[in-house]
């Protein structure tokens, strides 16, 4: 089995969810589950960040001529359901199905109809950057899926091929920590680092990193803390489990 991991990059007013997510660089997207048929996908997923953010998320969920995932801007004419599971505090789950119709497609469908059937698929959303985890076969044409999705987004989205590497079912406990930040923190947490963000005294102010990065600081600050949160919080998690366990004699 091989991964592959690639991203899409929404310009202004070609997506309701990456216009909404680009206005509020707190708020960011996972996959829980994606399935896909040749007549229709299903997903859910969880959105997190401020009350307003996930407002506004679950509005653009909800508008009519928008569905999960449809690369076709305008209303396809798709019959879609879309169901809040949870909005509590800071956290949104949403579930979506829709049948296709002779115009629409979407990333699913296209790895459906080049890569076959049996496809695991994972995504994260953060601003305008959708990015995509395809856990496939080893002998599917990758190269052929990539020229055909290339083709359905047009113009209206960017596309970056990040890495295709085999699927390893031998993680350290060392790497795990690493491995479930997502790449764009473990991109800002190396930058940082990198550039003495985090030296005293600082080698580096926060806007002046964005900047070298090509970011809004606001995008810059919300990963950083965001990753900053995950280790420290794996960082207790081991502690409190090494100080229940019991003492030898």
């Amino acid at each position: 089995m091989r991964e592959f991991v690639f991203a899409l990059e929404y310009e202004p007013g070609t997506n309701p969810v990456a216009d909404v997510l680009a206005d509020h660089p707190d708020a960011s997207i996972r996959s829980l589950s994606c399935h896909v048929s040749a007549d229709s996908l299903w997903r859910v997923d969880h959105a997190s960040g401020s009350e307003e953010a996930l407002e506004s998320l679950e509005q653009a969920y909800k508008t009519a001529d928008y569905f999960a995932d449809c690369l076709v801007k305008d209303d396809c004419g798709a019959a879609c359901e879309v169901q809040v599971l949870d909005r509590s505090g800071d956290t949104l789950v949403v579930y979506t199905y829709w049948e296709r119709t002779d115009v629409c497609t979407s990333v699913p469908h296209v790895a459906l109809e080049h890569l076959g059937e049996g496809l695991l698929f994972e995504t994260y959303r953060e601003g305008r950057r959708y990015r995509w985890r395809i856990v496939l076969g080893n002998e599917a044409p990758i190269h052929d899926f990539f020229d055909a999705l290339g083709e359905e987004v047009g113009e209206c989205t960017g596309m970056e091929m990040l890495r295709l590497t085999d699927v390893d079912p031998d993680h350290s406990d060392d790497d795990v920590g690493a491995t479930e930040l997502p790449r764009e923190q473990q991109a800002a947490l190396q930058a940082a680092v990198e550039h003495g963000y985090y030296e005293t005294p600082r080698q580096v102010e926060l806007s002046d990193l964005a900047e070298k990065l090509e970011i809004p600081r606001s995008t810059l600050s919300y990963r950083l803390r965001r990753a900053e949160a995950a280790l420290a919080t794996e960082f207790a998690d081991e502690m409190a489990s090494l100080e229940a366990m019991p003492a030898r004699l």
